[in-house]
């Protein structure tokens, strides 16, 4: 559970906002949105490997 503590007379949009942030930082919904699907382990590693690729060319085309 997720709490935040609120000061008094704080503005209700800020509090939103700090929940917001922790509830991104948890990752919860990342991980409701993995479980949908079942993916194969074989699968998550070509991925993997590809965006691997893929960030290792933009680091090289940087240089």
């Amino acid at each position: 559970m997720i709490v935040i503590p609120i000061k008094e007379g704080e503005n209700i949009e800020r509090a939103l906002k700090k929940f917001k942030r922790k509830f991104e930082k948890t990752g919860a919904m990342r991980e409701l949105r993995s479980r949908q699907a079942y993916t194969k382990p074989s699968v998550e590693r070509r991925e993997e490997v590809k965006k691997a690729i893929y960030v290792q060319q933009l680091q090289q085309n940087e240089e």
